[in-house]
């Protein structure tokens, strides 16, 4: 393809996106192909000659489109959202374009300064206390594991990575039992163990962390020889919303001598409104590290991933190589290839500017008060339908309910309104039970949008019971 060709492709792509995210209301939110579907349809072999724009795109809507579930829909309500606000995909297409490999200051300083600059604004926005710097990492699950990996070489006199880990004790990490599977991972990665990841139990209105079971764990660990490390805490957890007492957790960790790290992947972009960190945030700035994602709730396209470091010695510490490749000859400069495990690094903070610039923070703020708002609203309409009952109470905008009937009869029911497609829900488990999900996070959602998930919820409900 000649430059020229790619001109007149761009222009012809970008009205497809606009197109796109114009029609989506019309589509299936969940991809309705079968099982080996799309892969039936790709030839075996790659093409031996070059093939025309116009057959390769004809090729994408017929092969790929089918296949594709809508995470931009406006009806998008599992999982947590993974928003791409305009502006940000029009930075990716800048920062594409350039394919920049930001791995050191002097690779692209703009790349380095701006990055340090959004950390700042975000910071700032997120009401953390000034002396905390950070870096963008592409995914809260890289932030964890950098964390735990700090929380090892922080316990192990920093010689783990040198002379590994047979000798030092078994490292143990704690957390409640609400925490992300990426924790569970990152002790993996990190050779502490799935053992040594202890899980206390949760309880009282917010689902958070027994503080005198954390203490009582952590002293018979110590009395049975083991090497306590770090604190895990969480707010707005992925099942529930589970969020720990952020100030108890710290204090413990004070009084222990251990690194904290708190998981705030999707309620931490909530934060930038004053209001809602009530119950979530008192205590945040007393925690090592703090990992939030611009790329779920606040609109940044995939992948956008910040974490604060109180001091980030630790974590330079742990994770800085410094071939003689990677030197460089200017003093007082930061590589951020150095705070995190990729070397290579994408140009991620320049999305963060065309998004916070485009929007401002009010912007912003206005549509996550919304958000929540929709999600309580429409909680109490499912608490006043016959036959459905909320489980958890809304934490920001996610709640879970469950339909009258056993485990099976919630999941024929979350089938049921995802092959409907006007809306994508997710099943989760809560007191080994199963209940559905509900969260509302998608950058365009309307209160409309939110307000027909109850008709479609009640419908398929009334017609599942009809057929029983």
């Amino acid at each position: 393809m000649k430059w020229n060709e790619f001109a007149h492709w761009g222009e012809k792509i970008v009205a497809w996106a606009a197109d796109y995210h114009a029609t989506l209301r019309q589509r299936p939110v969940r991809a309705q192909s079968a099982p080996g579907e799309i892969r039936a349809q790709l030839p075996p072999l790659p093409p031996e000659e070059p093939e025309s724009m116009e057959a390769i795109m004809a090729d994408f809507e017929r092969v790929v489109m089918p296949g594709m579930t809508h995470w931009q829909h406006p009806r998008f309500f599992a999982y947590f959202p993974a928003n791409a606000a305009p502006p940000s995909i029009l930075a990716e297409m800048l920062v594409s374009t350039m394919a920049a490999q930001c791995m050191l200051w002097q690779t692209s300083p703009a790349a380095t300064e701006m990055e340090q600059a959004m950390v700042e604004w975000l910071r700032h926005a997120l009401g953390i206390e000034a002396g905390f710097t950070g870096v963008i990492q592409d995914s809260a699950s890289s932030a964890t594991l950098s964390a735990v990996l700090t929380m090892r070489e922080r316990a192990t006199g920093f010689t783990g990575n040198k002379v590994g880990l047979s000798g030092q004790g078994k490292v143990r990490i704690y957390c409640s039992d609400q925490v992300h599977s990426s924790i569970d991972r990152a002790c993996w990665i990190a050779g502490i163990g799935q053992d040594n990841l202890v899980k206390l139990p949760s309880s009282g209105r917010f689902h958070g962390l027994d503080g005198e079971a954390l203490r009582a764990a952590i002293a018979a660990d110590r009395a049975a020889g083991f090497l306590p490390a770090g604190i895990i805490g969480v707010t707005g957890g992925t099942s529930v919303g589970a969020s720990d007492n952020l100030d108890e957790i710290v204090n413990i960790a004070e009084e222990e001598g251990l690194y904290t790290h708190l998981d705030a992947a999707w309620a931490g972009a909530a934060m930038i409104c004053p209001e809602l960190r009530v119950h979530l945030w008192e205590g945040v700035s007393g925690f090592d590290s703090i990992v939030f994602n611009p790329h779920k709730w606040l609109g940044a396209q995939f992948d956008c991933s910040v974490q604060f470091l109180k001091d980030a010695r630790a974590q330079l510490d742990t994770l800085r190589i410094q071939p003689a490749y990677l030197t460089t000859s200017h003093d007082n400069i930061t590589n951020f290839s150095e705070w995190t495990i990729p070397l290579g690094r994408r140009f991620r903070a320049l999305k963060l500017w065309f998004l916070l610039r485009a929007y401002g923070l009010e912007g912003l703020r206005t549509r996550l008060r919304n958000h929540v708002q929709w999600a309580h609203e429409l909680c109490e309409r499912i608490r006043a339908t016959p036959g459905l009952q909320i489980v958890t109470e809304p934490v920001l905008s996610l709640f879970s309910f469950r339909c009258d009937g056993d485990d099976q009869k919630q999941q024929a029911l979350v089938d049921a309104i995802n092959d409907d497609g006007r809306i994508y829900l997710t099943q989760g488990t809560w007191q080994d039970s199963k209940v559905i999900r509900f969260q509302v996070g998608q950058f365009d959602s309307t209160w409309e949008d939110v307000m027909l998930a109850h008709t479609v919820i009640e419908e398929i409900y009334a017609r599942l019971m009809s057929a029983d």
